[in-house]
């Protein structure tokens, strides 16, 4: 029915489709669900995010990009995040949807396993931040004990709701690691004591309550008002195993919404909050 030619040349469009969009996006943008470009046409300035994309998860890059530019966020805290997965999120919410982020990373690992790339020059694996102002004054810090992996924080100082503000984002040591975490927090804070304000996202791998976290609540409060180391209120679960692991730590800053979105490409939720620089 069709040429030699002509079955070439629909072979080399699919293969180079699946080159553009990376695993698994190509059911998803142009077999599966639509994509819509231009869906979003600027970030929301007063709003941040965090989400641990998980990792190893053979999730299409594109998905991760379009649950992102649902919210629009003006600062976007990922963990367990592959740099060139990154990059690739970044491009595809501009591509796609007119996002324009910078992007600042906060690798504390070199794995091929996880981030793929040549076995001389694997890619970077730990945290990352996306902001749609410029960020400055960057720093990447490894804890001195990751624990059953490597962990650690970073930060930058960038604007949120046009205020100046220093963000944190980190991954603390994995579950049933509490003495791990205990001297993870007491670096981390640390560092958060020297800043009047101050943002902190991130993946903490502990509940409220977990004694570990009390010096990070001594200087900041989460973002739900509910949810406090000895409130009678509900914290409402960030992951799939239905506890809260994930924060948004607010340092001389007010929240004024916050939500916690259902996501089908992470064993995370995204945790967004709506702040009030001011």
């Amino acid at each position: 029915m069709f040429g030699r030619g002509t079955r070439l040349f629909a072979g080399a469009v699919i293969v180079a489709c699946g080159a553009l969009v990376g695993h698994g996006a190509v059911g998803s943008a142009l077999f599966g669900k639509s994509v819509s470009a231009g869906a979003v046409k600027k970030v929301v300035a007063n709003r941040v995010m965090t989400w641990n994309l998980c990792n190893p998860c053979e999730e299409s890059n594109v998905d991760r990009a379009a649950e992102i530019a649902e919210y629009a966020p003006q600062v976007i805290a990922v963990q367990e995040a592959c740099a060139p997965d990154v990059k690739k999120i970044r491009d595809y919410l501009e591509s796609l949807f007119g996002l324009v982020y910078h992007v600042e990373y906060g690798s504390v690992l070199q794995n091929w396993g996880r981030c793929g790339g040549a076995p001389w020059n694997p890619g970077g694996y730990g945290q990352a931040l996306l902001s749609a102002a410029p960020m400055t004054d960057r720093v990447s810090v490894e804890y001195p004990d990751g624990g059953s992996e490597d962990r650690g924080y970073m930060a930058v100082t960038t604007r949120v709701g046009g205020k100046a503000v220093r963000v944190f984002n980190t991954h603390l040591a994995q579950r049933r690691q509490e003495e791990v975490r205990a001297e993870q927090v007491g670096v981390l804070a640390k560092e958060i004591a020297r800043h009047d304000r101050a943002i902190v996202l991130g993946d903490f791998n502990a509940v409220p309550d977990a004694p570990e976290l009390s010096p990070i609540w001594a200087l900041a409060m989460d973002t739900d008002p509910q949810c406090r180391p000895s409130s009678m209120g509900v914290c409402e679960p960030t992951t799939d195993w239905q506890s809260k692991f994930d924060y948004v730590f607010l340092r001389g800053i007010t929240s004024l919404t916050h939500r916690v979105h259902p996501s089908r490409y992470s064993d995370h939720k995204p945790l967004q909050a709506d702040l009030d620089p001011a």
